[in-house]
Formats: C-alpha cells, sequence, structure tokens
C-alpha cells in the first residue's frame, strides 16, 4: 500500500500500531475500509510530519492527516477512566504504554495491536485465543458497568462473527441486566441498536429479548413477536430496519428519537383496521416501516394485504373533473374522492373514464 510505504519512509520509532478492528478483522479474514493507526506516544507531535495535517483534538490526542491523497487517523495511545459510570469516559492521559492503551477496549478480540513497521501482533489479554474460540470476553470485571452499551455491542459482534459469550462474561452481563443503572448515554444505546438491527438479524433479535439485553432501553416486560421480522423486513425493504426491530419494545422514552423515527411510531394504529378504506388511509401518508410495526404488533394479513394490494392504487380522477360535471368546489370534494376511492379499492381495474361514470351515478346521493 502506498500510504504505508510513505509512513514507513518517515518512521523509525516502531512506536506506530494498528489496534482494534482492523486487526481483528484481518484474522478473520475480512475487509477492513479505515486506516486507524494509534502511536505510543502523543500523535499530534509525531504524526504531523506524514503529510498534510486535516484535523487535530487535543483533547483526545488525534490527529488527521492527509497521507498521499488518503485521508489517516492517528491517535495517541491514552488510559481513561468512567467517573460517571454509563456515560462518556475521561481522558486520563496522553501517550501511555500500549498495554494501558488497549486495557480500556471493550472486548479481548478488540484489543490486539499490529506492529506498522514489523507486521508483529501483540497480544495482552489472551484475543487471538478468543479469536481461536470464538469466544466474546471483556477486559474487567467492571466493564459493563463502565458502559452499558457493550452488551449490545457484544450481541452486534456475536451475530457478524458467530461468537459467544464466554461463561464469566454472560455472568457479568446477567447481573448487570438484573441491576441496571438508568443513568447512562442513550445516545451511545441507540447508536449500538442502530448498528445491531441494521444487520436484520432474526438471531440478533431473538437474543436481544430472550437475555433481556432490552431491558436497557425500557423497564417494560417484552414478549418474543410470533412473527420473523428479518423475514418481513426482506420482503418489504425499508430505511429504518433498527426502528422496526426496537419499536417492538413499545416504551422508547429513552433514546433520542428524530421527529421522523418518533413519527414511525405513533403512526402506528392503535386499534384493529377493517375496511379496505380504513387500511388504506390509515397507511397512505404512513412510512413502510409503520406498516412493518403494524404486522409485528396487531395484524400481518393487514398489513401484507396492504403492501401487496392496496398501497399502489390511486384515484385518477381531479377536481377539475368534477368541476366540469357542474359541481363547485366546495369541501364535498373530499367526500367525492373518498367514495371513488372507497369503489376502486374494491375494484382497483377502474380507469378514469369509470371513476367518472361512477360519480355521475352516485353524485346524487353525496
Amino acid at each position: 500500500m502506498q500510504v504505508m510505504n510513505i509512513i514507513n519512509i518517515y518512521d523509525n520509532s516502531n512506536k506506530l500500531f494498528y489496534i482494534g478492528g482492523v486487526v481483528r478483522d484481518e484474522i478473520l479474514g475480512k475487509k477492513s475500509f479505515d486506516i486507524d493507526i494509534t502511536y505510543v506516544g502523543n500523535a499530534i507531535e509525531y504524526c504531523s510530519k506524514f503529510g498534510e495535517v486535516i484535523q487535530e483534538n487535543p483533547d483526545f490526542g488525534t490527529i488527521k492527516v492527509n497521507v498521499d491523497g488518503k485521508e489517516v487517523d492517528f491517535a495517541s495511545t491514552r488510559s481513561e477512566s468512567y467517573p460517571h459510570k454509563g456515560h462518556l469516559p475521561v481522558v486520563d492521559k496522553i501517550g501511555c504504554s500500549l498495554k494501558e492503551d488497549v486495557m480500556r477496549r471493550d472486548f479481548t478480540i478488540n484489543a490486539l495491536a499490529k506492529s506498522v513497521t514489523t507486521g508483529e501482533i501483540v497480544d495482552y489479554v489472551g484475543g487471538l485465543e478468543d479469536i481461536k474460540n470464538k469466544k466474546l470476553r471483556v477486559l474487567h470485571g467492571g466493564s459493563f458497568i463502565d458502559d452499558p452499551t457493550r452488551i449490545i455491542r457484544g450481541l452486534k459482534f456475536s451475530v457478524r462473527f458467530g461468537f459467544e459469550l464466554e461463561e464469566h462474561t454472560k455472568k457479568l452481563q446477567d447481573e448487570y441486566l438484573s441491576n441496571i443503572n438508568y443513568d447512562m448515554s442513550y445516545k451511545r444505546v441507540k447508536k449500538e441498536l442502530i448498528e445491531t438491527f441494521n444487520l436484520n438479524s432474526q438471531t440478533a433479535f431473538e437474543k436481544f429479548i430472550n437475555e433481556k439485553i432490552y431491558k436497557l432501553v425500557t423497564q417494560n416486560n417484552v414478549k418474543l413477536p410470533k412473527i420473523n421480522i428479518e423475514k418481513l423486513i426482506n420482503g418489504y425493504e425499508c430505511e429504518y430496519k433498527w426502528l422496526v426491530y426496537v419499536g417492538v419494545l413499545g416504551d422508547l422514552s429513552k433514546l433520542p428519537l428524530t421527529k421522523t423515527e418518533q413519527k414511525i411510531l405513533d403512526d402506528v394504529p392503535k386499534t384493529q383496521l377493517k375496511t379496505g378504506f380504513e387500511i388504506y388511509k390509515a397507511f397512505e401518508n404512513a412510512r413502510i416501516e409503520t406498516v412493518l410495526l403494524y404486522a409485528i404488533l396487531k395484524d400481518e394479513k393487514t398489513a401484507r394485504h396492504y403492501l401487496d394490494n392496496l398501497r399502489n392504487i390511486k384515484i385518477e380522477i381531479t377536481g377539475k373533473d368534477i368541476q366540469k360535471l357542474g359541481i363547485k368546489p366546495s369541501p364535498k370534494y373530499q367526500e367525492i374522492f373518498d367514495e371513488i376511492l372507497k369503489e376502486k379499492l374494491i375494484n382497483p381495474n377502474m380507469t378514469k373514464s369509470d371513476e367518472i361514470e361512477y360519480l355521475k351515478n352516485v353524485e346524487k346521493e353525496l
């Protein structure tokens, strides 16, 4: 790689390391798209010589450099602590040892380092063995207390890589979920939920419910729906996959939802829809995620009927067409449109001419 050749020309420190996901993915034979490199020391002071400096963050000791047209992120080794459990950590020291840096990571499989210069893998925590055994292991007993979002991250990794929590880590998870500190960063919780459930995995969702990981989001008791959400989404592609899964929990008041996300939830009908007209009017201005949530929470058959048969039905007659029939513009027009729609939902092959003829026949009754 040209970028790494340039870095090696300027570097003879043997203090530059890949750390975390890029090392894990290489061992697992998976492609990594980002170039993130850690310098044992102060990266801002050392790595600015590799190219044009794009951005610096002295508080975290990070620097972004343009190296031969490629943006590369360099991070200083740093140690962190959690004075406020469940929230963002604070940086204790920039330029600490490599071992101190990896010890702030979530799981052993993400705490491996690989020398940029020699290619040697440094493993202080048994991450190589855990990759071999397909195990997820936290680095210390207070890991989930410090950052509960690691529980959701563990769920994500278990799905992506087919790994399972090792025995002690599972015990720590269960202990935390039985005594949750709800004073946590729900912005981070949401981020992990999005990354996990955008994978669209029924297996992940079943673990999320059965292992009571959902308790991080709501104190309600939630049962696993009968419908397979993964298959449902595969049949009807949508943008907010994660919200179709998490929306099943009902109470998402702790999550910082956008207006669009909240509207998706608010638009889910609370009552049973019966007629084609009721179904159509309930969903005509709703996003597909709303319809899918109705399928899961209320009535799959009705939701599928709308998505498969009703949603593409549109009346062709316009206000001008109605006016040509001698009917003056008024609020009555909406009643007319609704009556034509009711008929077209029953007879979807109606043409515009058919709609006009139907209106002529029922106009006196409206």
